[in-house]
């Protein structure tokens, strides 16, 4: 995994335990990623690592939704993750 994909691990991570840290039982995780070939079947990019990050800190990924748009002139998905705490 490279430093960019890294960082936006290590984040989703922080904000995860602040968010169980702050008693909260659900968290809703939205994740934007550069869409470079939506016709293509493959790992995402960076995905996983952020929703590992985030079960690292109890969390229990329970469902979640993507979506596609176009912003700033180029392709992006958005995948967003509901999360449980002891699911």
């Amino acid at each position: 995994m490279g430093f960019i994909n890294n960082a936006k691990a290590g984040s989703a991570g922080a904000e995860a335990k602040k968010a169980r840290e702050n008693g909260q039982r659900v968290l809703a995780y939205k994740f934007i990623e550069a869409n470079k070939n939506s016709m293509a079947t493959g790992p995402m990019a960076g995905i996983a690592e952020r929703i590992e990050a985030i079960e690292a800190e109890g969390w229990t990924l329970y469902n979640m939704a993507a979506g596609e748009g176009k912003a700033l002139g180029g392709e992006r998905i958005a995948v967003i993750c509901l999360f449980r705490l002891g699911a």
